[in-house]
């Protein structure tokens, strides 16, 4: 590829940086690129967390694997940019009704851009990372990223926003591996710290602890009383601030009606919840807006493609609509359940990412009759 081989001029391939969180997958990710014979240096990042949390170091367990590895080995102090990028972005989107998803927009932004630049400066050509997901590269076609082996354990939604200066220097070394106990095997095998940790599923700057706090904290005013209403204008009750409820939420809503319901939207022009049955959220349409593509541009102006609306939901097939080079249309062919603004929507074509964005709040998603 055209890009690589320019690059390549400044940056020696065979010496590659690796974020190394401390958990097992970048620690076996290290391994493997230095039992490939590549000259492995790691990186950790100092993050910033939330100050009503227990403080989690997960420096001091990269240090414990890069040592047990015998690999040079770095901490980057990212505390103030990613509070500032990240955590500020986090709480504003909260306020404004819409549930965001941090990590997917912290990659490219932040981790990786600060990966390239450690690499820049240590003259290495390659950044990996321990993400299950795969590269491909043709010729003078832009790279492709694809999913993982291992579709249970695949991560390629989290990466569609790198860009291909990015993608062209990552190697990910878990893409090929079918299953997580391989790893763990390995991990053990190489008497590793942390060979049998428990993946985090947990926010890394609230270590466990409940958003709600942090937006106590940071965004008391988002937190206003107001009233619950059902999608015929009924008012039901009081809500205690709508950044506390998530789209299809059910639970603690504080209100008795003989029947079962669900929040349905989240109206901040007049702080109102609205909530109705489970049939009220099904759409078969969204808006998105902040699209990116991997290769760069749209396959077309329309296209069809296969979407997850979450991280963990399944594949669906979607008929895209350009609105401009930065939103679109979609319209899904079997209707979903739960769509949530400020969440990605990611297409697929196959096992290749084509790109994604962020789904938009729309008060027409009380309506699955409405055309885009």
């Amino acid at each position: 590829m055209a890009l690589m081989n320019n690059a390549h001029d400044t940056g020696d391939t065979r010496r590659v940086v690796v974020g190394l969180s401390g958990g097992v997958d970048s620690a076996v990710a290290t391994a493997l690129l230095k039992q490939e014979g590549f000259d492995v240096h790691a990186v950790s990042f100092q993050l910033w967390q939330a100050p009503f949390v227990e403080t989690n170091d997960a420096t001091a367990g990269a240090r414990d694997v890069a040592a047990a590895l015998e690999v040079p080995f770095e901490v980057v102090d990212l505390r103030e940019q990613f509070r500032q990028e990240v955590v500020a972005g986090f709480v504003d989107d909260y306020a404004k009704g819409i549930t965001p998803n941090p990590c997917i927009h912290c990659n490219p932004r932040l981790k990786f851009a600060a990966l390239i630049e450690v690499a820049d400066r240590l003259h290495a050509w390659w950044i990996a990372t321990g993400h299950y997901a795969r590269l491909e590269c043709r010729a003078d076609d832009p790279v492709r990223l694809l999913k993982a082996r291992s579709l249970r354990r695949d991560q390629s939604y989290v990466l569609y926003r790198l860009t291909q200066a990015q993608l062209a220097r990552l190697k990910l070394p878990l893409g090929e591996v079918r299953d997580k106990e391989s790893i763990r095997a390995l991990a053990s095998d190489l008497q590793l710290p942390g060979a049998q940790q428990r993946d985090s599923q947990d926010l890394c700057f609230l270590n466990g602890g409940d958003y709600r706090v942090l937006l106590e904290h940071l965004r008391p005013d988002s937190l206003r009383p107001g009233p619950i209403r059902d999608t015929g204008g009924k008012e039901l009750g009081q809500h205690q601030g709508l950044p506390r409820y998530t789209i299809g939420q059910r639970s603690g809503l504080g209100i008795a009606t003989g029947e079962r319901l669900y929040v349905i939207d989240l109206w901040t022009e007049d702080n109102t919840l609205i909530v109705g049955p489970a049939e009220a959220l099904l759409c078969t349409e969204c808006l998105v807006s902040d699209l990116t593509f991997i290769a760069g541009t749209p396959p077309a102006a329309a296209f069809t493609a296969e979407a997850k609306i979450r991280y963990r939901a399944p594949l669906t097939p979607v008929h895209v609509s350009l609105d401009s080079a930065h939103s679109a249309g979609v319209r899904f062919s079997i209707p979903q359940r739960g769509i949530t603004p400020g969440q990605s929507l990611v297409l697929y074509h196959g096992d290749a990412v084509l790109g994604g964005g962020v789904i938009m709040p729309s008060r027409e998603l009380l309506n699955t009759e409405n055309a885009l």
